[in-house]
């Protein structure tokens, strides 16, 4: 037994032996190396570099690090020793804390070596990270917030995020490689066609004397990937960033544009961040992290690629003219489609923003006054002659028609001047602004991606030009917009809000008038007739459509409308210059024609 406790004593005591040794061995390349880290986390550059084995290297390369890093702090701690005799490497752990409480952390490995001195570590880059390597260092940069995507109501993407390439002359940095002239000429030859009228003296003076790096200009995905090598030059600085880009150039770009710069920050996601390996010459030569970026939520607009598309095509076989088409959902207010042709686009925005006389258009208006009023009914007697003498005014149909006594439907189908100039003659001053109001011309709209404005119509004491606003030539104007929410009241007997982003709604500023839902109804049995009888009858193989066409005169021509519904798609065309209304029922047509029967917004 005693013999036993003696053995299991002595096993115990080389066991304790061998731990201490084995510790002891440990300790010298361990307090080297904490001597080193410690100096390195606290930037006592001289303390750090005297632990290693090239003083000079070690402090630029620290030097270099902490500036590339923009670090604010660093913590750092040994970990495992591995020994083998007059060499140790010693696991390390680096925890940067950079700017904007950004947390970086990654291992490295000190090489170590014993000498008459003792321990010290072999300098390499890699004792500041394993992937740097000579005359390099590290950096951070910021990573270029992702835009969110936008999508349209059918379910499709529309604006999708995408990277340019932002170019931009650090002229210091060039100064410092030892060239300025050469980089800059560079840029004016690789440039040149993206950005015309650089020089190269301009760039060298400009970008030496800027502090920060010169923006040249902007280059696309494809673009960058082909001239990249050509612009690998000191002082010349590529930053990718991330913009919403059109999938399809074609599809609402008037739209799509005035989105993309109204919704502004509310599309970027959160920046991320990447921390690069530097060469001596500025370039990047290896990314070692990378902090992801994260996206916004998608943007989803209400347009409907369906009726976005049929829209735009019919618009599109105008040439020499603006055109444009509007249609919204007659139930919600979402708007659908805003399609102009090029001569339009080149105008800015009118389909939503424009303000033209609506000639008979405004018809609708006058006919819901005077049926609130009881002025007037569908099935009223009403005189249509050529002609009509209002004060000094005298006010003729279209080529001087006269169609006699006839209904009130009979003469809004088809479009008697001089009837609706008689029975606004015959209304208060602020009846055909009550009206209009009522049915969402006028109000303002402050739709979230777009500028907009309704219309305008006054209240008109002034008999001559109350009566020229009766059939849309005195003082009243529209946008198509407008009068695509006037259609779309027709059609449901409240006004439609429009709005354009899904979540976001439009606020309005004016009155909130009601009619009586009786005034609508008989209204629509009207525009039916303009269909089935009237003077849109060219569109009647499209479906139950129910309209209002207008030929509006100006100065040096007139315009073409036509507004009306289909199903739910209330819908405004309009030609500036177009001439008489039957283009704009074309349009129209060709418009319906392309969205399927069934379609439901």
């Amino acid at each position: 037994m005693i013999l036993r406790r003696v053995i299991a004593l002595c096993c115990a005591l080389a066991m304790v032996v061998g731990v201490v040794s084995c510790s002891s061995e440990a300790d010298g390349p361990r307090d080297a190396a904490n001597v080193f880290v410690d100096a390195f986390a606290t930037r006592d550059f001289a303390a750090a570099s005297d632990a290693t084995t090239n003083p000079d290297a070690a402090t630029r390369a620290m030097s270099q690090t902490w500036d590339g890093l923009e670090a604010q702090s660093l913590t750092a701690r040994t970990g495992r020793v591995r020994v083998d005799h007059d060499v140790a490497d010693v696991d390390v752990t680096y925890t940067w804390t950079l700017s904007g409480g950004r947390t970086w952390e990654y291992p490295a490995t000190l090489s170590m070596g014993r000498s008459d001195d003792g321990w010290s570590v072999r300098w390499t880059s890699t004792a500041i990270h394993p992937r740097l390597g000579a005359d390099q260092h590290l950096a951070v940069g910021d990573l270029s917030p992702p835009r969110a995507s936008v999508n349209e109501s059918d379910g499709t993407e529309v604006m999708v995020n995408g990277t340019v390439t932002a170019v931009s002359f650090d002229g210091h940095a060039a100064a410092a490689a030892g060239d300025v002239i050469g980089p800059a000429t560079r840029l004016v030859e690789v440039m040149g066609p993206f950005v015309p009228g650089l020089s190269a003296q301009r760039l060298a003076e400009q970008g030496t004397a800027s502090a920060d790096p010169m923006p040249v200009g902007t280059l696309s995905a494809a673009d960058a990937s082909a001239l990249r090598d050509r612009l690998a030059l000191p002082g010349i600085v590529l930053r990718d960033e991330s913009v919403l880009l059109p999938r399809d150039p074609g599809f609402a770009s008037a739209v799509l544009a005035r989105v993309k710069n109204a919704v502004g920050s509310e599309i970027i996601g959160t920046a991320g961040w990447r921390v690069s390996v530097v060469n001596a010459n500025g370039l990047v030569a290896d990314i070692v992290f990378d902090h992801a970026s994260v996206p916004a939520p998608a943007v989803a607009l209400t347009l409907s690629r369906t009726v976005q598309d049929a829209a735009q095509n019919a618009v599109n076989a105008v040439q020499g003219k603006q055109a444009m088409t509007v249609a919204i959902s007659a139930s919600t207010g979402k708007i659908l489609a805003i399609a102009q042709n090029g001569d339009a686009d080149r105008a800015g925005f009118p389909a939503a923003a424009g303000q033209f006389p609506p000639g008979s258009t405004f018809k609708m208006v006058t006919s819901a006054a005077a049926m609130n009023g009881r002025l007037s009914d569908p099935e009223a007697q009403v005189q249509c002659p050529g002609e009509i003498t209002i004060g000094e005014r005298t006010i003729p149909n279209y080529d001087g028609f006269s169609l006699g006594q006839v209904t009130l439907r009979q003469a809004f189908a088809a479009s008697c001047n001089t009837t609706f100039a008689d029975l606004a003659s015959r209304m208060g001053p602020s009846d055909l602004a009550h009206a209009a109001t009522a049915m969402g011309l006028g109000s303002q709209y402050t739709i979230a991606g777009i500028d907009s404005k309704s219309g305008s119509v006054p209240i008109e004491p002034d008999l001559v030009r109350r009566s020229e606003d009766g059939f849309g030539q005195g003082t009243v104007l529209a946008s198509p917009l407008g009068m695509a929410i006037v259609a779309g009241t027709a059609a449901t007997g409240h006004r439609p809000v429009p709005q354009l982003i899904n979540d976001r709604d439009t606020t309005v500023v004016g009155p909130s008038i009601d009619l009586d839902a009786s005034v609508y109804a008989r209204l629509r049995t009207m525009m039916r007739a303009v269909v089935t009888s009237g003077t849109a009858s060219a569109i009647a193989d499209q479906g139950e459509v129910y309209g209002k066409t207008g030929e509006a005169e100006v100065n040096g021509g007139s315009h073409a409308w036509f507004a009306g519904y289909r199903g739910d798609i209330a819908f405004a065309t309009l030609i500036v210059l177009g001439g008489g209304s039957e283009s704009a029922v074309a349009v129209t047509r060709d418009f319906l024609s392309r969205v399927p029967a069934d379609y439901r917004p």
